[in-house]
């Protein structure tokens, strides 16, 4: 062997195998660069034994936490019974039980009667298929969605989406969509129904009539924006009263996370969709549906399909998270009441901040910080990770601390991840006089 391939193959070595053959596209290994292993309830533990305290819970996907046993002992049942793993969408115990048990402990309770859609396993993939499904209703093709509003990153769902760094990855023109200001997008002193309602119904406005809106009741990557009880009400009424169907967009606000199994129910509005993933399947499982008033299911068959539609591990891991947590309203009220603690935990650091302006945003277990910049928020979550605290940035400029954590956190637990929280904030303050790029946009 020559000597610089000598070297080569020690260089190679020497480098990890994700470092040489994973795409530059990852996101999350960048913050989080270690290894992991296995995870637990709340907790994460990587290659060397390190635990971590998750406030990331796969960006809400683990509403019932990492490898719940109560799941997992269905799941290991299901498998062990040789139950239909893959089945496109043919008739299965596992999604009969899954379609009973939805009907009869969510629907049925809150008065609902929706249809459902199996989609492709992803969250975008149900947002494409509400959009395909209100335009094939209606007839027209507009599109109204919000300002800092995510729904996806598939062609459809992104020209829905206003992020300008995901719409750049789009490579062609995305189109179909109008932008309209999200509630508080100018201010506490604008009302932003008032401005749509004058767009969509002044005949100069260059507005077309929409088939639908599609709308967050809480905003995640946006930034934690939630909208008003008002303000859901004022939007259903708008659409009820010009025939344009209400799309609510529950993937990653729903299945528990602020308090309620939807995140629009203490509004009291009814949306003619809503698109579901994430949480759903309850242990990590792809899964994602769309929730569809009888009178507008006019799909003929195969119109909307995927190979892996329905997924039926995931169908007997939802059921299992349906029937653990969902019976009665006491698991909502532990969210709920860790919520209130959320709360009073992030304005105390808030408070102690002093003169560095920062702010609580959200709504009951999906609640974060705004900093004064992105480096101060980057800042905070770099020291988080050196304390054993797995926690992401969101909004416009990353400049939101975003607390996305399991729902089945213990207490002990979720303070002391506030905590470390707490101590890196106090750590980012004090430096933040002898860094500018940490309190001022340059």
């Amino acid at each position: 062997m020559n000597s610089l391939a000598a070297v080569s193959l020690t260089s190679e070595s020497e480098t990890s195998i994700f470092d040489r053959k994973e795409s530059n596209v990852q996101s999350y290994a960048r913050s989080f660069p270690v290894v992991f292993d296995r995870a637990q309830g709340a907790q994460l533990f990587d290659t060397d034994g390190k635990s971590y305290i998750d406030f990331l819970a796969g960006a809400g996907t683990l509403n019932y936490g990492h490898n719940n046993p109560h799941l997992k002992k269905k799941l290991l049942e299901y498998i062990e019974h040789d139950g239909i793993t893959h089945g496109l969408d043919m008739h299965t115990v596992a999604k009969e039980q899954f379609l009973e048990t939805l009907d009869e402990l969510i629907l049925k309770p809150r008065g609902l009667d929706y249809m459902v859609q199996f989609t492709g396993p992803t969250g975008t993939n149900a947002v494409e298929a509400a959009l395909k499904l209100a335009r094939k209703v209606t007839g027209r093709n507009n599109i109204v969605s919000f300002t800092n509003g995510f729904h996806g990153v598939t062609m459809g769902a992104l020209a829905a989406t206003g992020n300008g760094h995901h719409r750049g990855g789009a490579g062609a023109e995305l189109s179909g969509v109008t932008r309209m200001p999200y509630d508080n997008y100018l201010g506490e002193d604008v009302d932003t129904i008032d401005m749509l309602e004058k767009m969509v119904l002044d005949p100069s406005s260059g507005v077309d009539m929409p088939a639908a809106v599609i709308f967050e009741p809480v905003q995640g990557e946006g930034g934690l924006n939630p909208a008003s009880f008002e303000w859901m009400q004022r939007l259903e009424k708008f659409c009820r009263a010009h025939g344009i169907l209400l799309i609510a967009d529950d993937i990653q606000a729903g299945c528990g996370r602020t308090g309620t199994f939807f995140s629009w129910e203490p509004a009291g509005i009814v949306p003619d969709i809503v698109t579901l993933s994430k949480s759903l399947s309850g242990y990590g499982v792809p899964f994602a549906v769309v929730l569809v008033q009888p009178e507008l299911d006019i799909w003929k068959p195969g119109e909307h399909n995927g190979t892996f539609r329905g997924n039926n591990h995931a169908f007997v891991t939802a059921t299992a998270a349906l029937r653990t947590y969902w019976q009665d309203d006491k698991f909502a009220a532990e969210v709920r009441e860790k919520g209130e603690y959320i709360k009073e935990r992030l304005e105390g650091i808030i408070a102690k901040a002093k003169d560095v302006p920062l702010k609580r945003k959200g709504r009951g277990m999906m609640q974060g910080i705004e900093c004064p910049t992105e480096e101060f928020a980057s800042a905070v979550i770099k020291r988080c990770f050196k304390q054993g605290l797995v926690i992401e940035t969101a909004g416009p400029n990353d400049e939101v601390v975003k607390c996305l954590i399991p729902l089945i956190i213990e207490m002990d637990l979720l303070k002391e991840g506030l905590d470390i929280m707490e101590a890196s904030f106090a750590e980012v303050v004090k430096t933040a006089g002898q860094k500018k790029n940490l309190v001022s946009v340059s």
